[in-house]
């Protein structure tokens, strides 16, 4: 087992996820305030951060949106989605939506844990479920949420260097987000502070309440 997988599954098992700031932790009082939106109207989901365990590292997978979709169109985001009714929880919710986007079934998927939810401007409060992937999978992709499917180093995500903090003028109001710029992708947003927030819990001092 590298140092790396041991250190991810000690920061991760048994620790009890909480409401993260999201969005608005870069954007304090922006959305929420502006669009009258309370925290318990966020409508809930789940992701799967999927770490592709290959010879040479652990490595991230991430997907592209397609172009036509209704909510985040074209973005690199993780395999995920909204909650459904007969979901028994957020790993549940994370596998379902693993399998339907990109046909990585639950025998191909560990599960370590989560990290703390994620609250976007757009309305969703996003649980982030952490496993390992063995590399033997094959990919099905449903060609109409996903246009793409790709891989980054987890060593690019745990390097602080690569997290810059960028801001941009929308609807006449400066929004402040994180993008991670990796050869020629922009991942930013929510996926971004996941990202970034996964690197905290892994690498981070161990807070002792």
């Amino acid at each position: 087992m590298s140092d790396t997988k041991a250190r991810i599954i000690e920061r991760l098992t048994g620790f009890v996820a909480g409401k993260g700031q999201g969005d608005f932790e870069l954007n304090p009082a922006l959305w929420l305030e502006a669009r009258d939106l309370k925290e318990e109207e966020l409508r809930p989901a789940a992701v799967l951060v999927p770490l592709v365990e290959r010879p040479e590292g652990l490595t991230v997978l991430l997907t592209k949106r397609t172009d036509h979709l209704y909510d985040h169109a074209g973005q690199i985001s993780f395999p995920g989605g909204r909650v459904e009714p007969d979901d028994e929880n957020a790993i549940a919710t994370a596998l379902r939506e693993t399998e339907e986007e990109i046909g990585v079934g639950p025998e191909h998927i560990e599960i370590v844990g989560e990290i703390d939810t994620y609250m976007t401007g757009t309305g969703f409060s996003i649980t982030p479920v952490v496993g390992f992937v063995s590399p033997d999978y094959t990919l099905q992709i449903d060609e109409f949420e996903v246009a793409e499917v790709f891989e980054v180093p987890l060593a690019f995500v745990m390097d602080p260097d690569n997290h810059e903090r960028r801001s941009a003028v929308y609807k006449g109001v400066e929004r402040h987000f994180y993008v991670l710029p990796y050869e020629d992708r922009y991942i930013w947003g929510a996926t971004a502070g996941m990202l970034v927030s996964l690197h905290a819990r892994v690498m981070g001092p161990v807070l002792v309440e």
